[in-house]
């Protein structure tokens, strides 16, 4: 190209047959070329031929097997359990080092605790000396505590360095439920949240059979609907899950399935009339609306029998 911007030579073609943009390719790739010196091109050479072992800095290989050791004994000492066992003992290699830089759990408070002890809630919570509040899981720890039936609400707070602050609702005990001889503490909606272990709950309301627990508020109203006669319910047994009957003092109520209310209702009447459950009876009927059947006691139905024989004697006389 010349000062005018003008190739001085044709671009169709030269001497060799070459048309313009060959010989302009051409042209560049000589002075590209140009710029590779014979030493340039014989010392990649001789680097490409160098080992691998030559090429790497010195001490890799130590490392590398350094490494490798380290790592088939960590994997030998994970498979045989003795990492499971000193997690047990010390806790987690994460724990261990926050507890070592100061933030090792040293106070856990709770707040809400009513019927549970703190050590079942630090135990179900999982938290002990290995512990470290960094590290602490709250979700974990909270979604733990919500599996403890007699905590309803549960909630988790770290406090920097050392402290844990957990909050929690206890379901509050309702009545206790009897079923095959095994006697539980529920809830007011039939969850049961402990066993019985001891006379804590002893003056809770008393329900007897399979799905009793569930039925709990239909117990209670009829409590409510006894009235003056209350206070002498001892228990409830829900009967093929349809009706109740009642303990008064060792005499069973039995109720009917429509309408138990109005029966109970009867069951004051009579008792405020005459006396009915001061006589010598173990049963009170009360199924059918129109009629109340009682059962003596042996003792009683013995002496009733005596006495009717005896009116016979004196009528045939």
């Amino acid at each position: 190209m010349d000062g005018g911007g003008r190739f001085p030579e044709s671009l169709s073609g030269d001497a060799a047959g070459r048309t313009g943009p060959a010989r302009l390719a051409g042209a560049i790739l000589g002075r590209l070329a140009g710029r590779v010196s014979p030493r340039s091109l014989s010392v990649r050479r001789a680097r490409s031929s160098q080992r691998l072992s030559e090429r790497l800095p010195r001490g890799v290989g130590v490392v590398a097997v350094s490494v490798s050791a380290a790592a088939m004994a960590l994997a030998g000492f994970v498979a045989s359990g003795r990492y499971d066992a000193f997690v047990a003992e010390q806790g987690r290699p994460l724990d261990i080092a926050a507890r070592v830089a100061g933030f090792g759990v040293e106070r856990v408070t709770i707040s809400g605790i009513s019927r549970m002890y703190e050590r079942e809630v630090l135990a179900a919570a999982g938290i002990d000396w290995r512990s470290s509040v960094p590290f602490l899981d709250v979700n974990e720890v909270r979604e733990r505590l919500l599996r403890v039936p007699l905590i309803a609400q549960a909630s988790v707070r770290k406090i920097y360095p050392n402290e844990i602050a957990i909050t929690q609702v206890e379901r509050e005990p309702a009545a206790l439920w009897q079923k095959n001889g095994e006697i539980s503490v529920i809830a007011a909606d039939g969850t049961v949240i402990d066993a019985m272990r001891d006379d804590r709950y002893a003056s809770l309301p008393l329900v007897v059979g399979d799905d009793a627990n569930t039925k709990l508020p239909e117990y209670l109203a009829l409590i409510a609907a006894a009235g003056p006669l209350a206070e002498r319910i001892k228990a409830g047994t829900y009967v093929s899950g349809r009706r109740w009957t009642l303990k008064f003092d060792g005499i069973d109520v039995r109720l009917p399935e429509a309408d138990p209310a109005a029966a109970l209702a009867r069951l004051v009447r009579f008792e405020r009339e005459a006396g009915l459950l001061e006589k010598d009876i173990i049963a009170v009927d009360l199924r059918m609306p129109d009629r109340l059947v009682v059962r003596l006691t042996e003792e009683a139905a013995a002496a009733r029998a005596e006495a009717q024989k005896a009116k016979k004697k004196g009528a045939a006389s």
